[in-house]
């Protein structure tokens, strides 16, 4: 018998890798305030899973593709002046939408919408995990590679431009790390939590961390236990996993807040 044959363990790996690439791209999604951002690239993966299924292709490749746009489209509007919460809002439920109806025309196809919309983390094969893992991989070397250059733009634009970083270009590369990793998410925690795995944890981790590089750190350690104690308290309660492990965060995020708070009033 293969360590990987139990599901218990495939679905663990997957959601403590997610959560691996989710924490430093949060936390710029955190210090950039683009928490809207985030939602909107997760909403279109619905659209993204309806394409896929129409045209028989690879969810993740859909996903993948629809999440990437979404986030370009957003990017190039807010560029040429377009209020940012409002397009966002505009284009992040109408994606959303229009993908739910879209799934309602595909034939032949059994779609369990409640996976998509809220994971289905149990459900994970090997395969799933190592596109998962390969996703994870991916974004977390796009970080490490441009992590002076994104955090200087994420700073100060305007030092970067006169330190000879674009930041137009580094938004990109955060653009196309989001898309990954709302694509290798979306089959843990589903279109409606990514955000909340993005955000949560990095939030949290900031209560404890006085550099960027500890709060990223932080973030994946939290963003972890979730998980891991998400999938207990699911198995033990007979919750659905993915909300479950959005709740445990919420709750180490309360934990957090207040130990920050008591830390700082005892120092």
């Amino acid at each position: 018998m293969s360590f990987l044959d139990d599901f218990l363990i495939r679905a663990a790996l997957a959601g403590i890798g997610v959560a691996i690439a989710a924490a430093p791209l949060g936390c710029f999604v955190v210090w950039r305030r683009m928490a809207y951002f985030g939602d909107a690239a997760a909403h279109a993966a619905v659209l993204g899973v309806a394409l896929a299924l129409m045209f028989s292709t690879s969810i993740f490749a859909g996903v993948l593709a629809v999440s990437l746009l979404m986030a370009l489209a957003v990017s190039s509007l807010t560029a040429h002046g377009q209020a940012m919460d409002t397009m966002l809002g505009v284009m992040a439920h109408s994606a959303l939408a229009i993908g739910l109806v879209a799934v309602s025309f595909v034939q032949g196809v059994r779609v369990d919408l409640m996976a998509y919309l809220f994971g289905d983390i149990l459900a994970v094969s090997k395969g799933d995990l190592a596109v998962i893992w390969g996703g994870a991989a991916a974004v977390i070397l796009l970080i490490l590679w441009r992590w002076s250059a994104l955090l200087t733009a994420t700073l100060n634009p305007d030092l970067a431009s006169a330190a000879g970083i674009n930041p137009r270009r580094e938004q990109l590369v955060l653009t196309v790390a989001l898309a990954l990793v709302v694509a290798v998410a979306i089959k843990v925690v589903g279109a409606l939590l990514i955000g909340a795995l993005l955000i949560i944890p990095p939030a949290g981790a900031r209560h404890f961390a006085n550099t960027p590089e500890r709060m990223a750190a932080l973030a994946a350690v939290i963003g972890g236990l979730s998980v891991a104690l998400g999938l207990w308290a699911a198995f033990q309660f007979d919750t659905p996993t993915g909300p479950t492990i959005v709740s445990v965060a919420a709750a180490l995020f309360v934990v957090s807040g207040v130990g920050g708070a008591l830390v700082k009033r005892l120092g």
